[in-house]
């Protein structure tokens, strides 16, 4: 099953299932263009985070990697130290990952050698122009060619946790693909399909 019906009565890609701060992200967030440097980053970091876990895992989370990382804000990020390691490396609030903490960290200073606006462009650049919605999720890729070319861009800065998988994940949560299935109510109010 594709699609499912919500306590609502609104039909929503099946992923979302019966949890109501699941089915707000899906309504609210998932697949709506995302722009901004310090919102890139921050999706960037919780995608990284995300790797090898659930997302409902990271969005329950969300609040308080928000608080233990300044908003997500690159400067204040990119001015975190060993103690700051140690300090997110202790709070149970987050996904205590000594490798995706210090590669957050190693990302908030490359964001801020960009130029602002840097990372939305760069980011934005992979954006295919066409995207068919899928029909259904068996339709859905876990990579494609403009994930791993955002994925090799990435890496070529020096970014980490930024694998293909991650950055198509990244590309439909941030709006760059529409991944909404056929049926979804969202499919009505999201980019255009062609």
């Amino acid at each position: 099953m594709d699609v499912r019906t919500g306590a609502d009565g609104r039909a929503r890609c099946a992923w979302v299932g019966d949890d109501p701060e699941y089915a707000r992200y899906h309504d609210e967030e998932w697949g709506v263009a995302l722009h901004g440097d310090r919102a890139l980053f921050e999706k960037l970091s919780l995608e990284g985070f995300q790797a090898g876990l659930s997302w409902i895992t990271i969005l329950r989370k969300r609040p308080h990697f928000r608080d233990v990382f300044a908003g997500f804000d690159p400067a204040a990020v990119a001015a975190f130290g060993p103690d700051d390691v140690e300090r997110l490396m202790a709070d149970a609030g987050i996904i205590r990952n000594r490798a995706k903490i210090e590669a957050t960290i190693s990302n908030a200073r490359l964001v801020q050698d960009l130029e602002p606006g840097e990372l939305d462009a760069l980011m934005w650049s992979f954006a295919p122009a066409s995207h068919r919605r899928p029909s259904t999720f068996a339709d859905v890729p876990a990579t494609t060619p403009a994930s791993e070319a955002m994925s090799k861009a990435l890496r070529t800065r020096g970014f980490r946790f930024v694998g293909p998988t991650t950055m198509y994940a990244l590309m439909q949560s941030a709006g760059m693909v529409d991944d909404h299935v056929d049926g979804c109510w969202r499919t009505a109010s999201t980019m255009d399909a062609s």
